[in-house]
């Protein structure tokens, strides 16, 4: 800038939503190489099939078999203008996950082509061939068996260990510290500057009322980005997940040719609840639920931070309905406010208390009360009044839910809906702007000749003439940089 003015850079904004990234999302955060290297897996090549666009799908299936690159045109001509956009974004996402590649046809027109290993591992993921799956490995029958019941209870008991040790319970016991270190890694908890214990952080408030699927998908992204610190593969580890997801559930799996990497990372797994294993030598596994609905993680219409997640502390096990049927709803939210909820575990009680103000607690019942000053605190903590209400109405009692009480079919009274997202509007009355400060001109004249041209180039923010101070948005300040210094340039 020149003498006769100064910029002064602004950042307000606030701190950003919880992100939980889709498959598609996480492997467009990585590198080519590491996609690549991933690609040599049909069960991973298979997963991102599946995940496409549809129409994406139909590309693929439509090259797979071709082994010469296809004129761009040509695929262009696949699809009516009428569906434009849809084309645009299954030629993005095929393009951001390097499933195919540009190469030049015989005249230089461009063309397209499937990556060689992506095609290889889905046809033979789709038509068979390849090695044998290791776990598949025929096994004697287990003389301790474990029903899909004892597999749900182990399952639950092993992840709300994790969430247990989030909101400060004192139901702790069994945590590892290989799962520790992955809360502190994915900034869910924190070191207490004082005492240096591990505190839950805004993004962890927001993480507990993510659906289980959501949670562990989460947590296990943080895993793969430290994999390497344990001398594991990622995307071997990925790999295995995925294997892990395709598998039935209450079937017991070999480890018969896994490599030590693999069994080190089975063990990690059985910490989290993502496998039941009897001992470390019984040479068979049984995969859980959480392992099974990893590929029912989808973003939903409130993001992965938004309304899209609920469950948190009611382990909803089951994905698409298939929870097991003691797992039911528990709580009656009235129109006075008051919260009632049926339930015996802390966990549960703790994550209420979260968002209410908790009055008194029976062996089986809890009375909780939603206030302006508990939600507030809530919304403080990166909770957003969305998640809050889908969170009650996930877990509303059948009668609440059906429409008994006065929840209106959806489990909460649209008065107390309504009031929820009023307390949460009145913290949003500001927008906030990034932008650049320009201010200390030395005449009037210089300030409105900035101002003016901001202004038309509809970069302008705010200003004020009597202190001569002009705010302009980040991606409009090198526009209006470049003409100040051509204006002040002296004649």
């Amino acid at each position: 800038m020149s003498e006769s003015s100064k910029s002064k850079s602004l950042n307000l904004n606030p701190s950003p939503t919880l992100q939980c990234k889709n498959l598609h999302e996480y492997l467009k955060s990585r590198t080519p190489q590491f996609l690549e290297t991933l690609y040599n897996y049909p069960t991973i090549c298979l997963a991102v099939y599946r995940e496409l666009p549809e129409l994406a799908r139909h590309f693929v299936i439509r090259l797979l078999f071709v082994e010469q690159p296809v004129p761009q045109a040509v695929v262009a001509s696949w699809v009516s203008q009428t569906h434009a956009k849809e084309q645009s974004k299954a030629c993005e996402a095929l393009s951001e996950l390097s499933v195919w590649q540009e190469a030049p046809i015989p005249g230089g027109l461009p063309g397209w082509i499937l990556a060689q290993s992506f095609k290889k591992n889905l046809k033979v993921a789709l038509l068979g061939g390849g090695r044998p799956w290791s776990m598949s490995s025929s096994l004697e029958p287990d003389g301790k068996a474990r029903d899909i019941a004892f597999l749900d209870a182990y399952a639950l008991e092993r992840w709300e260990c994790v969430l247990h040790y989030m909101v400060g319970s004192a139901q702790t016991e069994g945590i590892s510290a290989d799962a520790v270190r992955i809360l502190l890694h994915a900034g869910l908890m924190t070191r207490d500057a004082e005492d240096g214990s591990a505190v839950i952080t805004r993004a962890g408030f927001q993480f507990l009322l993510l659906s289980t699927a959501k949670q562990v998908w989460l947590f296990l992204q943080h895993y793969l980005h430290t994999a390497e610190k344990r001398s594991l593969s990622a995307a071997e580890c990925l790999a295995f997940l995925y294997q892990l997801s395709f598998s039935t559930l209450g079937k017991d799996y070999s480890t018969e040719g896994m490599s030590n990497n693999m069994l080190v990372f089975l063990q990690h797994l059985r910490e989290f609840g993502l496998v039941y294993q009897r001992k470390r030598k019984a040479g068979r596994f049984y995969p859980t639920r959480l392992a099974l609905n990893m590929t029912c993680v989808r973003e939903g219409p409130g993001g992965a931070g938004g309304a899209g997640g609920a469950g948190g502390g009611h382990l909803a096990l089951g994905g698409a309905g298939e929870g097991p049927p003691q797992q039911r709803g528990y709580i009656i939210v009235e129109t006075n406010y008051r919260v009632y909820a049926y339930t015996q575990t802390s966990l549960q009680v703790a994550l209420l208390g979260l968002f209410t103000e908790l009055l008194y607690r029976f062996p089986n019942l809890v009375v909780g009360v939603l206030t302006r000053d508990s939600v507030r605190q809530a919304l403080r903590g990166g909770i957003t009044a969305d998640q809050i209400i889908h969170y009650l109405e996930q877990h509303a009692h059948p009668q609440m839910a059906s429409g008994g009480g006065g929840g209106g079919g959806g489990g909460v009274a649209g008065t107390v809906r309504d009031q929820v997202r009023l307390w949460e509007a009145e913290r949003n009355r500001f927008t906030y702007t990034e932008g650049v400060v320009y201010n200390q001109f030395l005449s009037a004249a210089d300030f409105a000749l900035l101002r003016d041209y901001a202004r038309a180039q509809g970069v302008l923010t705010w200003s004020s003439e009597r202190t001569r101070t002009a705010l302009v948005t980040r991606h409009g300040h090198d526009l209006v940089r470049r003409f100040w210094k051509k204006h002040s340039k002296p004649s």
